[in-house]
Parts: structure tokens; C-alpha cells; sequence
């Protein structure tokens, strides 16, 4: 495989230092390398392997000459620039929701649906959730065997799935409770704690049952809980999969979980559901998975792997999933996903 100019936009973020540092790990061919950020990063510098590589404009550079373009800048920038660096003959693998449910844009997991990325049909492939992630490559093997026809979740996201505002609003909080935290044990307004920024109630010591914003149709959902629903349809090519998830925020800096009841089409006893999922790609077993467990890994981990007692004929299991957000559930599977690109003929 020969080298290619590769860019990333959003190289400054948090999830662009991640794409960084995992292109250099898995060896990516890069033949040159090209960062993107806002203007208020255009200039400085950021390492790549030792040498230091002057940070560009996005909005003004000019992307001629890049092969793959690896953007992690947000949906707005995102549905603005990508589609100039596609017209410009970059292959384009986006991070954001922009372009998730376009129909003439792959949604990809590397292990799940691989071949899809020959169908980016506007030289865009997307990249899913990451509290989706997590779960697609435990719950493709189980639908291949079984057939896939409900899924109810309740997630605990960490902060860092809200950007580094997040990671700084739950360390500071922690750290003004100090040692008097042990005082909420019987009062909740005991220790006062920095009001809440980023979220709608302090996260420290604390979960909040509402990850994402609440869409205005009617539903009271959040984007958060419709980006499960939909994306998970479409990567696994279910499209009247029936979903529906509680999607909460908890006090943990890196690493989103899933509590999964899923039910089936037919019969798939938990001893047998193990056994699958032992040889699944991008998956490891774990008694008990944690996010401190999955933070800094790439697979996810599943466990308490039982039956679900509310599903009559063995057709119900209950699962955990935990997996880094930032890693697999964004930066690795992107990089993945370019590999994908670089070795189609």
C-alpha cells in the first residue's frame, strides 16, 4: 500500500488527538499528513512522529492533493466543509452526526458492515454514534444467528462523550466536594458544588437521564436515544427494527455502557449467545465490564451475558457493553474505516 496525504480536520480536538496518535499505532501509509483546525488553531504547531506540522485553516485551506480526509469538527463544520474536500478527490470519513442518515452515505463499523464503504456515493462515509458503537459489533453476530427484532436500552455515557467541557465540568465539581463529599450521603445540598454549564444538574455524584437534547417532535426523546434507534437500523440494514433506550449521563471521564434486553426471532439460549460472541470481531468477554475497564482499549466488552426472562421460547437475552467512546467509539473506528478505503481496489 503506498503513502497517502491524509488530512485531519479537528486535528486540535479531543477526539483529534486520539485519530492522531491511532494513525501513527496501526502504522496508516501515510505518505504526508495535512491538520485542519479553526482559525484560532491555524498556526501553531502539533507533533506527528516527531516532527512538527504547522496546523491550517480549514475554512480557507485549500484541500487539493489529500486522499482521505478524517474529520472530527462537529456537524456544522462538518456538513459545510466535507463536502468541498470530496469535490476536491478526498475520500472524506466523518465523525459527526451530519451525515449519519443521509441514504447516500455509508454509516460504517468496521466489523459489522465493511463492504458498505463502496457505496459513498458523495465520496462521504460515516462514522456512527459512539454510544451505538459499542454495541454493533456485539449485537451483528447475535442478529446474523438469530434475527434481530427488538432492542430496549438504558446507557450510562460518560462526560468525555460531550467534548472536553464536560471532562472539566465533572472534574471540578469533584474536586470542590474534596473531602466533604461523603456529606451527600444524607443530603444532597450538603456540599456546595459550581453550578452546572454543560449540563442541565451537577454530574458529580450524580447521574442525569437526559444524554443529548430533546428533539421537538413530540417525543420527548433525545437526539441521543433517536441516534440509537436509527443508526442502529441502518448498520445493521434492519429498518423496522424496533428500538427504544434511555440514554443517561453518569460521573465517569471516559468509557460509554449499555444495558441491552434484546429479543429475537428465534431461539438463542445464553450459553450459545457466549459462544458466539467469544469469536466476534472487535469484541472481548468479560465477567463483569466496566468503563475503566474498556477506557483506552479497542473492543467492546460484554458480559452478564443471561437470559431474559420476559421473552418466552429462549428468543430474549440480557447483556453490558462497555467501550472507550473516544477510542473505538470514535477515533479507532474512523482510522478503521480508512483502512477499509486505502485497500479497496
Amino acid at each position: 500500500m503506498t503513502g497517502l496525504t491524509v488530512g485531519v480536520v479537528g486535528a486540535t480536538g479531543q477526539v483529534g488527538a486520539v485519530l492522531r496518535r491511532i494513525l501513527l499505532e496501526r502504522d496508516f501509509p501515510v505518505g504526508d499528513i495535512r491538520f485542519f483546525a479553526s482559525s484560532r488553531s491555524a498556526g501553531s504547531t502539533l507533533d506527528w512522529g516527531g516532527r512538527q506540522v504547522v496546523v491550517e485553516d480549514a475554512d480557507t485551506a485549500d484541500p487539493s492533493g489529500i486522499d482521505i480526509a478524517l474529520f472530527s469538527a462537529g456537524g456544522a463544520t462538518s456538513k459545510r466543509l466535507a463536502p468541498r474536500f470530496a469535490e476536491a478527490g478526498a475520500v472524506v470519513v466523518d465523525n459527526s452526526s451530519a451525515w449519519r442518515m443521509d441514504p447516500d452515505v455509508p454509516l460504517v463499523v468496521s466489523e459489522v458492515n465493511p463492504d458498505a464503504v463502496r457505496e459513498a456515493r458523495k465520496g462521504i462515509i460515516a462514522n456512527p454514534n459512539c454510544t451505538t458503537m459499542a454495541a454493533m459489533p456485539v449485537l451483528k453476530p447475535l442478529h446474523d444467528e438469530a434475527g434481530l427484532v427488538r432492542l430496549v436500552a438504558s446507557t450510562y455515557q460518560a462526560v468525555s462523550g460531550s467534548g472536553l467541557a464536560g471532562v472539566e465540568e465533572l472534574a471540578g465539581q469533584v474536586a470542590a466536594a474534596g473531602a466533604d463529599a461523603a456529606m451527600l450521603t444524607h443530603d444532597g445540598s450538603a456540599v456546595p458544588l459550581p453550578e452546572p454549564q454543560k449540563y442541565v444538574r451537577p454530574i458529580a455524584f450524580n447521574v442525569l437521564p437526559m444524554a443529548g437534547s430533546v428533539v421537538d417532535d413530540g417525543s420527548n426523546e433525545t437526539d441521543e436515544e433517536q441516534k440509537l434507534r436509527n443508526e442502529s437500523r441502518k448498520i445493521l440494514d434492519i429498518p423496522d427494527l424496533r428500538v427504544s433506550g434511555t440514554c443517561v449521563r453518569v460521573p465517569v471521564f471516559t468509557g460509554h455502557s449499555l444495558s441491552l434486553n434484546v429479543e429475537f426471532a428465534s431461539a438463542l439460549p445464553a450459553k450459545r449467545a457466549a459462544e458466539i460472541l467469544a469469536d466476534a470481531p472487535g469484541v472481548v468477554l468479560s465477567d463483569v465490564p466496566t468503563p475503566l475497564q474498556a477506557a483506552g482499549q479497542d473492543p467492546s466488552y460484554v458480559g452478564r451475558i443471561r437470559q431474559d426472562p420476559g421473552v418466552d421460547g429462549e428468543r430474549g437475552l440480557v447483556l453490558f457493553v462497555s467501550g472507550d467512546n473516544l477510542r473505538k467509539g470514535a477515533a479507532l473506528n474512523t482510522v478503521q474505516i480508512a483502512e477499509l478505503v486505502a485497500a479497496a481496489p
